[in-house]
């Protein structure tokens, strides 16, 4: 299995945030080809030192990194991409990777 991580930066206000990645980007994000799964954090995020300076992490996942690839070249991924500056003022880092289970 293969995963997209987004770290989503603290925004200047979480409520607006949280509707539009809600009622906006989440139905988007969910057109991606070859998506299987869709999870995102819930509550505060934290690190052993204290809070993290992230509103929401999402973890996409689909069946290898070729689908992750194939999904963000597509029409639907490159207007998940695009509507990231609608919302994501604060920043967001995109990681990919593939797992497996120890």
């Amino acid at each position: 299995m293969a995963h997209v991580l987004a770290l989503y930066k603290k925004p200047a206000d979480p409520a607006v945030f949280d509707a539009y990645y809600h009622d906006k980007h989440v139905p988007l994000a969910k057109t991606l080809p070859g998506l299987r799964g869709y999870e995102i954090s819930h509550g505060p995020i934290a690190t052993p030192a204290g809070e993290a300076p992230l509103h929401l992490v999402a973890i996409l996942h689909f069946d290898s990194m070729a689908a992750i690839q194939a999904a963000l070249t597509s029409p639907e991924g490159q207007a998940t991409a695009g509507d990231l500056a609608n919302f994501a003022q604060a920043g967001v880092d995109l990681l990919m990777f593939d797992s497996r289970k120890l």
